[in-house]
């Protein structure tokens, strides 16, 4: 028996069109005119209230049926990536330099999806906000969104947004409570010695040895000063130092990736990268310039509504369609602004296993990815089963009632 439901099947053919236009025409962070434009058409020729410009180029749309007073909100992420496009595929990116390396614009078109179907058949009770955001890519549009207002004016009761994950089955649905991506921070580290000829390094102090013993001594905050129960990464992913053999530059620049799962780690990891970097500079004659960009928090799931969106799916795909045992993901996303304020889940579903579509099935930001058609149909009928249980379902008269398991979220604390 076919899970798609058959409004969606129908209907798919143009979310597979509407996918390849997005993917032929990337636009990057705080950039995407063309896409939320599109999107906020879409949106208003199916019915629904459109708000432009929230975080620069995000788009939310409302549709409100019935007299309930249950609010959900759906998130999708429209951004491209700097990355030149790779796949030969004849939707290729046509804008060099820029490509949907991560699957945002198989999201967009899920929820666009989505919303065609649930604004057609209306079979909720409530109030639905659909928001399409900007930059999550690194320059966190979602924190922009709320700085913006979001949840002042859309207010939700929860929040759900899902995420592609090629190495897992196509189309299976992976839920995990807590802790489940990483906090992702940015350090930029500057160490100033003093420049000479490389052929009398006693007469200089050497920063780019300076480096060498600062790489070092960071892995030891991980090995050493993080407790063996908890997750911390510290990469440096980038050095640049001097341009000749014969010449010991005067500054050396250091880019590094932080993550971790627990607030009290991540603090930890700022302090001890500080005191270990100025102090292995000291020590070799070097001054240390530190720049700690705080960026994305740990996204963390809230137990309740993880429970009802994996019920969801269980209910609807059995066991078969679930991937049993998700692990937590080192990766970071700026969901993680949205579920500090609202209450809500973070999902992924399976892009697949191996060459599953002609590319090589690569990881996301790669130049050869591309984003799995299979997923759309899918993912979208997951959407609307979700909106149509948390918004009360009513076919011909059913009395409403809410799912045993979604009622935690809405007991008083």
């Amino acid at each position: 028996m076919d899970p798609v439901l058959p409004g969606i099947r129908n209907i798919e053919k143009d979310m597979v069109a509407l996918r390849h236009h997005l993917h032929a025409h990337p636009e990057l962070a705080f950039e995407e005119h063309a896409t939320s434009e599109l999107v906020a058409q879409r949106l208003a020729e199916w019915g629904y209230d459109v708000h432009r410009g929230l975080g620069g180029t995000g788009i939310v749309g409302t549709l409100k049926l019935g007299a309930g007073t249950h609010t959900l909100g759906l998130r999708a992420d429209m951004d491209a990536l700097p990355i030149h496009e790779q796949t030969g595929l004849p939707y290729a990116s046509r804008h060099a330099g820029r490509m949907h390396a991560c699957g945002h614009d198989g999201h967009t078109a899920i929820l666009l999806a989505a919303a065609r179907h649930l604004a057609s058949e209306r079979a909720f009770d409530g109030t639905l906000h659909l928001i399409f955001q900007p930059a999550e890519e690194g320059l966190g549009g979602g924190r922009k969104m709320i700085e913006d207002g979001l949840f002042e004016r859309f207010p939700c009761d929860a929040i759900f947004a899902l995420h592609n994950m090629p190495g897992f089955p196509t189309g299976k649905f992976g839920f995990r409570a807590g802790s489940f991506m990483a906090s992702s921070d940015t350090v930029i580290i500057k160490l100033h010695g003093r420049g000479g000829h490389g052929s009398s390094p006693h007469l200089a102090a050497d920063p780019v040895l300076a480096a060498a013993h600062v790489i070092l001594a960071l892995q030891g905050i991980v090995s050493r000063n993080t407790d063996p129960r908890d997750m911390a990464v510290i990469t440096v992913g980038a050095i640049h130092a001097g341009d000749a053999p014969n010449v010991i530059p005067e500054v050396v620049e250091m880019r590094l990736s932080v993550r971790a799962y627990r607030p009290e780690v991540r603090q930890m990891l700022r302090e001890r990268i500080t005191e270990v970097v100025q102090a292995q500079a000291a020590t070799l004659g070097a001054r240390a310039e530190i720049e700690y960009r705080w960026r994305y928090p740990a996204l963390v799931n809230d137990g309740a509504a993880t429970a009802f969106a994996r019920e969801v799916a269980l209910d609807w795909l059995g066991e078969d369609g679930l991937i049993a045992d998700l692990q937590p993901l080192t990766g970071s996303e700026d969901f993680s602004f949205m579920l500090e304020k609202c209450p809500g889940s973070y999902l992924i579903v399976g892009n697949g296993v191996g060459d599953t579509h002609g590319t090589g099935g690569c990881m996301v930001h790669n130049p050869g990815y591309d984003f799995n058609d299979a997923c759309l149909p899918i993912a979208a009928t997951y959407w609307v089963k979700l909106a149509e249980h948390f918004l009360f379902e009513q076919p011909r008269g059913m009395v409403n009632r809410l799912p045993f398991f979604y009622l935690p979220l809405l007991l008083p604390p």
